[in-house]
């Protein structure tokens, strides 16, 4: 039998009772579907996450997202954010048992002026920035609000070669964020996780983090242990 998670569960014994009877709810509840052993804890949390059962459906993964996100988790890789509120949702002691830094630019101040010199949006500059940064190669990219922002990210992927370890699309809205998505699911050469449709948020992809931390910890025990 598996040893449970350390790192990545609740820290008290009812916090943790609670969220797995949350889960044993949301298995019952969401009966049959077509995710993989792999790829439906990451679901599940997403369900967990806002009571939200049509994301069992609205939710698509390329083939090799869910071990090229656990695989950079272990590698340490960063993850850059288009927004501070993924930052503030992810659980900073999980990240650090896995030395793992998260980034965003969203609100940095020549992110702020250069986005009005030329009369786009930050969103935009602060992939930018991170791209000249070197964050963005071999990163989890994680996009949460901003359709612009993954936008940027397919040009950079198309026009200058960027290859992220996996990006976590999942903007929320009504201009660009469907149609963001459905591009973004186009590509072959980079591993993505998106929520189909107008649905999205910061909460979903914190969600993905969080469970893929915690796959990337089952796999860290496994490689000890072996």
């Amino acid at each position: 039998m598996d040893t449970p998670n350390v790192a990545t569960e609740q820290m008290t014994r009812l916090g943790q009772q609670i969220e797995h009877e949350s889960f044993a709810v949301v298995d019952e509840e969401a009966g049959n579907h077509n995710y993989s052993a792999e790829q439906w804890p990451l679901v599940r949390r997403m369900i967990h996450a806002t009571a939200d059962f049509e994301f069992n459906g609205l939710t698509r993964f390329h083939p090799q997202a869910v071990a090229a996100g656990r695989d950079a988790i272990l590698q340490a890789r960063p993850i850059v954010a288009d927004v501070e509120m993924i930052c503030v949702g992810v659980s900073t002691p999980r990240l650090g048992h896995f030395g793992v830094h998260l980034h965003q630019f969203i609100s940095d101040e020549d992110v702020i002026r250069d986005a009005k010199a030329a009369d786009s949006t930050r969103a935009v500059f602060a992939m930018r920035k991170a791209q000249r940064s070197g964050l963005l190669d071999g990163a989890i990219v994680a996009v949460g609000n901003a359709p612009t922002a993954l936008l940027e990210v397919i040009r950079l992927i198309r026009e200058e070669g960027l290859r992220p370890a996996l990006i976590i699309g999942m903007p929320v809205g009504f201009v660009s964020a469907a149609e963001s998505k459905d591009l973004l699911a186009e590509l072959s050469e980079v591993p993505w996780i998106i929520t189909q449709g107008r649905k999205g948020g910061s909460t979903l992809v914190v969600a993905a983090i969080h469970a893929l931390l915690a796959l990337a910890e089952q796999q860290q025990k496994q490689t000890v242990t072996a």
